[in-house]
């Protein structure tokens, strides 16, 4: 018994030794207030539970910036997080945007027009085109002061339009989509889901969020 668990203890210091010495991944997040997750602290945000599982799950990762922003458009991230891209050099790229084009009333032509821009971007710059992650708009329309921002349309009707678009690119480029929609519907029968705005999810829901994406993340990078 001694022998073998000498051996044992013998293969497995390469792996350690692999896992330390790989350099980490380098992630950036892209979106809005879903992202840089309003109503949390920095330390309960989804992006930062999502790299230390990953390293948890012996996946190195290395968080390199939140540029997410309340109230940011697809046009706003174009502008403003897309030139990351020349300076950061991501590995891995989380993408959730376009809440706020629905809300703005944004075409939906106009929104796919964007969409398209920024995933041509990422798959151009990044070293692997396939490590993307599109994740879906949730529905805010449950929340307490969503219907604020509906300007009277149905808005768990128009946020599945576009995210009806967004699945659609993920599939035509084969890139991972996680679907969060349906598991926001929560927000409705639970308070303690929802922000104390009333409107953006809890620290709560962006774990729950973070559950769902983990493991296609872990699959992707593996």
């Amino acid at each position: 018994m001694g022998r073998l668990l000498n051996y044992t203890l013998i293969l497995a210091l390469p792996v350690v030794a692999s896992f330390q010495s790989k350099p980490p991944v380098r992630y950036l997040p892209l979106g809005d207030s879903y992202t840089i997750c309003t109503g949390a602290l920095e330390q309960e945000s989804w992006p930062r539970l999502l790299t230390e599982h990953l390293n948890n799950s012996k996946i190195r990762c290395s968080l390199l910036n939140n540029p997410a922003r309340n109230g940011f458009s697809t046009q706003d991230l174009i502008e403003n997080e897309l030139p990351l891209l020349k300076k950061l050099k991501p590995d891995f790229v989380t993408l959730l945007i376009g809440v706020n084009d629905w809300v703005r009333q944004v075409p939906k032509e106009e929104f796919e027009r964007n969409l398209k821009h920024i995933l041509d971007d990422l798959q151009k710059s990044l070293p692997d085109k396939r490590q993307i992650l599109l994740i879906t708009i949730p529905d805010f329309g449950v929340t307490p002061q969503g219907k604020n921002y509906g300007g009277g349309r149905d808005i768990s009707k128009g946020i599945e339009e576009f995210n009806e678009i967004i699945l659609r690119e993920a599939t035509q480029r084969k890139l991972v989509c996680v679907d969060i929609f349906e598991l926001s519907k929560g927000m409705g029968n639970d308070r303690d889901l929802i922000a104390m705005d009333g409107l953006h999810p809890s620290a709560k829901e962006y774990a729950a969020w973070e559950r769902l994406i983990l493991p296609e993340v872990v699959k992707l990078l593996k």
